[in-house]
């Protein structure tokens, strides 16, 4: 019986997270059925199913999406009624609902999920019984339901975003570590070729991480902006962090790629597989000690002191390697000092002393994270100059005297 209360426990343990969104999100339509019943006129069905919509684990994604929403949801419903006066009530008025839905989530740039959720959204509020009164209440309903469920969304994670993004770059970290490890292994046992290709493919996979690394580290970040109890100063050292991971993985691919092409070249003597092998092992152990520290002091500003003995082992491979340069093919030569510096880029990377991480600005997340892609002021902009152009030449020249 105990083992079996103990079994019954651990499966909510292991799903806590998932639980916990699936609560939030039960509570945040609950409430918005409610509020949006006392405040409009049959109003919670709407108000509930927009809150469904949009209560992420992110509350990023969720202000993107529901900001999103009641814009997509407003042009579509102003759509909708423009249709309805003049096709009336029917397969026109649907079908330009949705079009128009589409065409403005993708201007929007919200993403597949919310590319859907609009032209649902926007259905609900000019459905049955569509008058300007109805889509007006529909719409003010949508707004209600996406409000709640952007606060629920704070709840639908049992960490804060700053305590997300630790998790996410020492998860990331240690899974370098644990590939680095294995290359070590790998190169000192003369490694195959089927071995090489899964490596290179475990680091493409730890590749397309970046993405959300970056994405959680600018939620830290704006999320820093909005609440004063939480120091601006952290999030962008966070921040700074999750770029220099973003290079950490990169050069792991790197490393990765350049080993199966040496392997495709016919691999190395025994004397370059001893050094770079003790090199990866030893970029191995500081991603390691890095994961680990980062954990427990996230905001730390000190050198990481392994870095050193990475430098120490890459410069000891390099006079190996210059050593018997005149025996390598070019192209073999090159693959290996690629290892090399990759094992360099990573030390500065795990420093934060590369000009690369701190003077070269970095995009905040691609465009598709945002709520617009650009600002309403320079989408005007755009669309002034391409107005100013279909005019003729004439009246173009009167206006530019």
């Amino acid at each position: 019986m105990r083992a079996f209360l103990h079994n019954a426990r651990q499966q909510f343990v292991d799903r806590w997270f998932w639980i916990q969104q699936v609560v939030v999100t039960a509570l945040a339509s609950a409430i918005s059925w409610q509020v949006g019943d006392g405040i409009l006129k049959n109003g919670g069905v709407v108000a509930a199913i927009v809150a469904a919509l949009t209560v992420r684990s992110s509350l990023h994604k969720s202000t993107r999406e529901g900001l999103g929403q009641i814009l997509g949801s407003s042009v579509g419903a102003g759509a909708a009624l423009l249709a309805l006066h003049f096709f009336g009530l029917g397969l026109v008025t649907v079908g330009l609902t949705v079009l128009i839905s589409l065409v403005a989530a993708r201007i929007l740039h919200l993403g597949e999920v919310a590319a859907i959720n609009v032209p649902v959204t926007a259905l609900i509020v000019i459905g049955p019984g569509l008058s300007q009164t109805n889509a007006s209440n529909r719409l003010i309903s949508t707004i209600i339901g996406a409000v709640i469920a952007i606060v629920a969304s704070v709840f639908a994670h049992p960490k804060t975003p700053a305590g997300r993004t630790i998790d996410r770059i020492s998860s990331l970290t240690e899974r370098c570590a644990v590939l680095n490890s294995q290359m070590a292994e790998g190169v000192a046992d003369n490694y195959s070729q089927d071995r090489a290709g899964r490596w290179l493919a475990r680091a493409r996979l730890l590749a397309e991480e970046i993405p959300s690394i970056r994405n959680q580290a600018l939620e830290a970040r704006v999320f820093a902006k909005w609440l004063p109890a939480v120091r601006s100063e952290n999030a962008e050292r966070l921040y700074l962090r999750g770029v220099a991971l973003e290079h950490v993985i990169i050069q792991t691919r790197s490393t990765s790629r350049a080993l199966f092409d040496i392997r495709l070249g016919g691999g190395m003597d025994a004397d370059i597989k001893h050094e770079i092998a003790l090199l990866l092992s030893t970029v191995s152990y500081a991603l390691s000690v890095s994961a680990e520290d980062f954990r427990f002091d996230p905001y730390s500003v000190t050198k990481e002191p392994t870095t050193a003995e990475i430098r120490l082992s890459a410069e000891s491979a390099t006079t190996e390697v210059v050593k018997r340069a005149v025996s390598l093919e070019k192209s073999q030569l090159a693959r290996i000092m690629t290892v090399i510096s990759s094992a360099v880029i990573i030390a500065d990377s795990l420093d934060q002393n590369s000009p690369t991480i701190k003077n070269v600005p970095t995009p905040e997340g691609p465009a598709s994270a945002h709520v617009l892609a650009k600002s309403p002021l320079d989408q005007a902009k755009i669309w002034q100059q391409r107005i100013y152009q279909l005019l003729p030449q004439r009246v173009r020249g009167y206006l530019e005297k």
